[in-house]
This record gives C-alpha cells, sequence and structure tokens, in this order.
C-alpha cells in the first residue's frame, strides 16, 4: 500500500469511528491482533479502541474529531487531532459539568496489509481536566 492509502485508512478511521461513532465501521479498519497503546483504562485490541470510543462519545455530546496535519513514511501515519464537545456524561469518574471541550493530541499508527495494526495515542488531558474545572487554571 501507498503512503497516500495508508493516510486514507487513518482519516476513514478518524471520521467513522470517533467522529461518527460507527464502531462496526471503523472496527473494519482495525487488524484481528490490533494493539492499542494510550493513556487512558481501556481493555487491550480492538475491544479495547471500541470501548474508548464508545465511552468519549457517551461522555461528550456533540464529539467531533478532526484531523490537523497527517505524515507518514513507510507502514506509520502520525496525525495531530482536535476534539470538541460538550461534557454531558460521566468521563474516568468525572460526573457530567455541562461545559464545551476542546482537547488536542497526537496518535501514530502502524498499518498492515491495509488495517490499522497498532495505534500510540497521546491527548493534552490536564488541558481537558482545566477546561472542566476539574485542575485550576494557572
Amino acid at each position: 500500500m501507498s503512503i497516500e492509502d495508508n493516510k486514507e485508512i487513518v482519516r476513514r478511521f478518524f471520521e467513522l469511528g470517533p467522529s461518527s461513532g460507527n464502531i462496526s465501521a471503523a472496527r473494519e479498519l482495525l487488524a484481528p491482533d490490533f494493539t492499542l497503546h494510550v493513556p487512558l483504562p481501556a481493555a487491550p485490541g480492538v475491544q479495547g479502541i471500541c470501548d474508548v470510543i464508545t465511552t468519549c462519545r457517551a461522555a461528550f455530546e456533540h464529539l467531533n474529531v478532526d484531523v490537523e496535519d497527517m505524515v507518514a513514511e513507510g507502514d506509520r501515519v502520525a496525525a495531530r487531532f482536535t476534539a470538541s464537545g460538550i461534557h454531558r456524561g460521566e468521563f474516568m469518574g468525572l460526573d457530567p459539568t455541562g461545559k464545551p471541550i476542546t482537547m488536542t493530541g497526537i496518535e501514530i499508527f502502524r498499518i498492515s496489509n491495509g488495517k490499522i495494526a497498532e495505534l500510540w495515542g497521546e491527548a493534552n488531558l490536564m488541558g481537558l481536566m482545566m477546561q472542566l474545572g476539574i485542575i485550576p487554571m494557572p
């Protein structure tokens, strides 16, 4: 697969999974032995990423994830994103605040045989906690 093909797989994953909540379609883009590396409590593998998407969409009404930049080389695709929504449901033990949020992050995907085989994710959870009033603004 080409680098552009790999980027399209990642773009579709963001559109189908985090932004629309179409877990079945997003799942089709994942390799059966998919591995997830994120700083959130999550089960391993495909079920873990599906749980993360479902949990985030339940916690943040109107969740939308925009890919701001993508860089790819070989079998890796890095995507910088901005997520926005309204905190209407429980998230990581935090009761809903009704506050709007905007959170940035970067995820690196490894593509194998046309599927996402691995994902490493880092998000600005500190900034999110400040927006929700959990941690005071500096």
